[in-house]
């Protein structure tokens, strides 16, 4: 089937997240507990959605950091200052090197560009707007409409329902396996980002398309298109 439109993951995928790291030295935690926090959340929201449930990525972070944090030995802060001060840190993020050269080539062959975060839209127009890549994009989503965070099936059918996009023809771009098993469940392509050279693993469906860093990709749909 042809692509003819492309549905980015934010956190991870487009969004540099090593500067949080730094938030949580300021605030006296080790900076590589802002991987296993991360991972934590992602787990709790999956969790949560598993079971019926619902809560804003905002709110299921903070309740991470509060208990991260609380459990550390000798700290003793003021934990909702510094769980404030760590989130508030995604509103300073950049893009990773290789995103705006690839949206750009993405827009330019005449692709229908737009996101679908577990996090919040506003923050996903905060990034683009800091690197310059706003006017690229047809929508942004989160998942606050279903109410489902991915990978459930019914966030990308949200995604593809308020686009007006045939499944088939959408391309769900993501680092995440766990994101692109959920997108080619729900009937979409997808394109994982493998930029740390790591495995696929066995357990999940294989993606379309496997490309290094969103510049590649683009080159490659391109390509073919």
């Amino acid at each position: 089937m042809p692509i003819r439109s492309v549905l980015f993951d934010v956190n991870e995928t487009l969004s540099d997240m090593s500067a949080l790291r730094r938030r949580f030295e300021d605030v006296r935690a080790p900076g590589d507990l802002a991987t296993a926090w991360f991972a934590g959340v992602l787990r709790d929201g999956f969790a949560l959605t598993a079971a019926g449930a619902y809560a804003d990525f905002r709110d299921v972070a903070d309740a991470g950091l509060h208990g991260l944090l609380t459990a550390l030995p000798g700290w003793d802060g003021d934990v909702s200052r510094a769980a404030a001060h760590v989130l508030d840190g995604f509103a300073e993020l950049d893009v990773h090197h290789d995103v705006s050269d690839g949206v750009r080539a993405l827009h330019a062959a005449g692709l229908r560009l737009a996101t679908l975060t577990n996090g919040s839209a506003a923050s996903t127009e905060s990034l683009l707007s800091r690197a310059g890549l706003l006017g690229y994009f047809t929508a942004l989503l989160d998942v606050s409409a279903p109410r489902a965070w991915k990978p459930a099936w019914a966030a990308y059918r949200h995604a593809t329902g308020t686009l007006g996009a045939d499944p088939a023809e959408t391309l769900l771009v993501a680092v995440h396996p766990w994101d692109i098993d959920g997108a080619r469940r729900a009937g979409l392509q997808a394109a994982w980002l493998n930029r740390d050279g790591v495995a696929y693993p066995a357990v999940m469906t294989a993606p379309t398309h496997t490309a290094t860093d969103l510049r590649s990709l683009a080159r490659d749909l391109t390509a073919v298109g």
